[in-house]
């Protein structure tokens, strides 16, 4: 009895000698904006970077950018093309398991490329004949003819086509309870989900690529900007992310935490939802140009990004392949007043509602409502939960001007798909001749041929003003003393931390 009594005693002491063994095993990211269920199911995708924050963790994908590789083997080891452009095989790696010990299978890969109906999803489909299960390793995509942007639209962030999902999970329990409680095949499985507070998942230790080194991790949300730093400051979250202005600077300047900004393909502007209605200013193409002239984007950078973004002239990132660069349009305010006076807008005219997403709302949207005051239009920002606000712009129930933003990976095609050409999930109408060059791009094989009419696409939005470009932003993040890999920085144009399963914490911290 003395002998089973020492062991116990010992083991007390052990435990007692390891007192930071569960703030080890748990890191925290402060996140920015509420934490959407959609999100937690890749075929809801909405053309937007933000899912992936969570997609890295919960779900895998055939093929998806990782360190060093914009189009690593993931779940397929391997994939080929034919030399007709018409066939794209995967094969996927064997034994490679869901959450639920079901395997990851070609059976798996078809069921959630039909289901699919995020971004581009009606491209994507119109331009697939058929998915072949050729074997419960194998996958073929056959497509109706070559399309050279297939893997550009398939196998990056621009879509989440190619994320997976357990086809008999999900006919199980249907859409809704599949983002109750979904099940992937990446790293981390989930555990709990309190909404509008956090999302806790833990470490699936048969992942294939590598048994994750933290052991949970925590999403929590702190929309303010002031509290997401207090909570990083106070040690209660590792990594907090969009720290902007003043906030950014008293991060670099307080001990033990680090300014880590990370670079994306992302740009925001001004959206005109009612450039095609007649009865409209905004369907004045002045009027639309004295809005660009109107803001001073070197200053909105200066102010909220350090001055570390760039400006932009196009909705288009400069570093996407077939990005045409305009010529810039530069702050001029009386420019922009000279041109509302030709509008027939002398004194200006009420805009209505500038609406944007709860984040870049504010911080972007707020110096433009007053840029745009300052020629005389009367314009309200109405800044809404990301979520919904991206919801209500892909169901067309957004008017008057929208702060339209995007960070999601691909080319200048997947760009203009989404946004300015008839049919994309936030194109409320577009211009039919944009819309036939498009399609006539999309079937081109001639690289040369496919710029030229890139460039020809891009300098039509521009000479017709249908954006008012305005910033590529930079994030700008907090980290803590505790981390020692955040992950920031290391899968390139990726916002956020991955992958998860390499991020670490310091020993002893």
């Amino acid at each position: 009895m003395r002998g089973w009594l020492a062991v116990v005693a010992l083991c007390l002491v052990l435990a007692a000698a390891k007192p930071a063994t569960a703030a080890e095993e748990r890191m925290t990211w402060a996140v920015h904006v509420a934490l959407a269920p959609t999100w937690f199911d890749p075929a809801e995708t909405p053309g937007i970077i933000t899912p992936f924050m969570i997609l890295y963790a919960l779900h895998d994908a055939l093929v998806k950018p990782m360190p060093g590789n914009p189009m690593a083997p993931s779940l397929a080891e391997s994939w080929s093309a034919s030399k007709d452009g018409l066939t794209y095989d995967f094969v996927l790696r064997k034994n490679v398991r869901f959450h639920d010990g079901e395997t990851v299978s070609a059976e798996d890969v078809k069921f959630s490329f039909e289901r699919y109906r995020g971004a581009a999803a009606a491209l994507l489909k119109s331009k697939v004949a058929s998915v072949e299960v050729v074997s419960p390793t194998q996958v073929r995509f056959r497509l109706k003819q070559p399309w050279p942007d297939f893997m550009a639209f398939y196998a990056t962030p621009a879509t989440g086509a190619a994320w997976i999902v357990p086809k008999k999970y999900v006919e199980k329990v249907g859409d809704e309870g599949f983002k109750k409680a979904p099940v992937g095949a990446g790293p981390y499985r989930f555990v709990a989900y309190k909404p509008g507070v956090e999302l806790t998942l833990e470490a699936f230790d048969s992942y294939w690529r590598k048994k994750p080194v933290v052991k949970t991790l925590t999403f929590r949300v702190i929309p303010d900007e002031a509290t997401r730093l207090a909570a990083l400051k106070r040690g209660e979250v590792d990594v907090a992310y969009s720290i902007t202005g003043p906030l950014a600077e008293e991060v670099k300047r307080t001990a033990g935490l680090a300014l880590k900004p990370t670079y994306f393909t992302f740009t925001v502007w001004v959206n005109f939802q009612d450039q095609f209605d007649p009865k409209s200013p905004w369907h004045d193409r002045r009027v639309r140009l004295a809005t660009a002239h109107a803001i001073d984007k070197p200053a909105i950078n200066q102010a909220v990004y350090l001055g570390l973004a760039k400006v932009s002239h196009s909705f288009v990132p400069q570093g996407m392949e077939y990005y045409w660069a305009p010529p810039p349009i530069a702050y001029d305010v009386p420019q922009a007043k000279k041109l509302l006076v030709e509008a027939g807008y002398p004194n200006g005219f009420d805009g209505g509602e500038l609406v944007g997403e709860g984040v870049y709302g504010p911080a972007i949207g707020e110096p433009v409502v007053n840029y745009l005051q300052a020629i005389g239009i009367r314009v309200r920002l109405k800044p809404l939960e990301r979520a919904a606000f991206y919801g209500q712009w892909a169901d067309k129930k957004l008017r008057h001007l929208v702060l339209g933003g995007s960070g999601a990976p691909g080319i200048a095609q997947t760009r203009v798909d989404t946004y300015a050409v008839t049919g994309g999930r936030y194109v409320a109408q577009g211009y039919p001749d944009i819309d036939g060059l498009f399609t006539e791009q999309v079937n081109e094989m001639n690289p040369r041929v496919r710029a030229q009419i890139m460039n020809k696409i891009q300098q039509m939005i521009h000479e017709r003003t249908m954006f008012a470009p305005i910033i590529e932003p930079c994030l700008l993040n907090g980290v803590g003393p505790r981390v020692e890999q955040s992950g920031l920085s290391v899968v390139a144009n990726h916002a956020y931390s991955a992958p998860y399963e390499d991020v670490t914490l310091k020993k002893g911290k």
